[in-house]
């Protein structure tokens, strides 16, 4: 059973998750601010993080950030509705996805589904194998879901893994930000541009030598983004 964290700080709002998870078969933990969320995180296991923006004592985007130092955990984002600003920031400091508040118990559980199956997908994955592919000193394994730089081992969240093995595997073509989103996220591309380009930019962060100039991850103006073929 998927047991999942809900850091919230407003009951009602909290208990309605909880419902609609458990519902689902999910098991709910609780956390009401970004502390407790992070000794949840240390003491039990967690599959996916339901994270709120705004609560006392330390904030989501600030918990995001401290868990994502050690764990690859999804992470989804509460977001109120209007904030787009905390959304990308959100992103920004490694969530995965976002939901808007009043959420709609349906998107909610699709997004959580979705979540765990590329969770789920990079977890189970325990053997090498030599299934790579390669284009210059950009390497993947896709197995293991392992990703190298010149030889160095890089860290990608679940989300991230997914858009860059997707256009690696396709190196040399490109594709736009609707077609990223559907293949990634196996849902319709509904407010897309900010989602995808946020994790282009954490992927590049993390794999190019200089992020404004990037290597491997390239974007074709008023098209699409692509990886090199090198």
């Amino acid at each position: 059973m998927y047991r999942i964290l809900v850091c919230e700080d407003e009951k009602a709002i909290a208990d309605a998750l909880a419902i609609y998870l458990e519902n689902e078969g999910y098991e709910v933990v609780k956390a009401e601010n970004g502390i407790e969320a992070l000794e949840v995180v240390k003491k039990e296991e967690i599959h996916l993080i339901l994270m709120d923006i705004m609560m006392p004592k330390m904030d989501g985007i600030k918990a995001t950030m401290k868990i994502r130092e050690e764990k690859n955990i999804p992470i989804i984002i509460l977001s109120a509705k209007g904030e787009d600003y905390d959304k990308v920031l959100g992103l920004n400091v490694g969530a995965d996805d976002y939901v808007t508040k009043p959420f709609n118990p349906l998107e909610l559980i699709a997004r959580v589904k979705s979540q765990l199956r590329r969770y789920t997908m990079l977890g189970c994955i325990e053997e090498k194998s030599s299934n790579r592919i390669q284009t210059g000193g950009l390497e993947m394994d896709l197995d293991t879901h392992q990703v190298w730089v010149d030889g160095e081992e890089k860290k990608l969240t679940p989300v991230e893994y997914g858009i860059l093995s997707f256009l690696a595997e396709n190196a040399g073509r490109v594709y736009s930000i609707h077609q990223i989103y559907e293949a990634v996220w196996k849902e319709p591309s509904y407010n897309a541009e900010n989602t995808v380009s946020v994790h282009i930019r954490r992927i590049r962060e993390k794999i190019e030598i200089n992020a404004k100039e990037p290597k491997y991850v390239k974007v074709v103006w008023g098209v699409g983004y692509k990886v090199e073929k090198i």
